[in-house]
C-alpha cells in the first residue's frame, strides 16, 4: 500500500493558535488525522508534550527574529 502525503502549506496570519487565537506558528499533525495550531508562546510552553503526541510538527517560528531597525541614508 502506497500512501501520498499531502505537502504543507505555510502558515499564514489567518492561521490562529488554537489555545489562544494569536497567530499560529506552529502546527501539530495528529495520529487520528486532525491537526492543532499554536503561536510562538504557547509552542514553547507545551513543546515537549506536543512533540510527544505529534505525527508531524511544523515550525515557523523561525520567522519571527528580530531583524535590526535600518533606515535609508535619505531617510535618515
Amino acid at each position: 500500500m502506497t500512501t501520498a502525503v499531502a505537502p504543507r502549506t505555510p502558515l499564514t496570519a489567518l492561521d490562529r493558535c488554537d489555545r489562544c487565537g494569536a497567530q499560529a506558528y506552529l502546527r501539530v499533525e495528529l495520529a487520528g488525522g486532525g491537526d492543532l495550531l499554536f503561536c510562538a508562546h504557547h509552542a514553547r510552553e507545551h513543546g515537549d508534550k506536543l512533540r510527544e503526541v505529534a505525527v508531524a510538527v511544523q515550525d515557523e517560528t523561525g520567522k519571527l527574529v528580530d531583524a535590526p531597525a535600518t533606515a535609508a541614508p535619505g531617510d535618515r
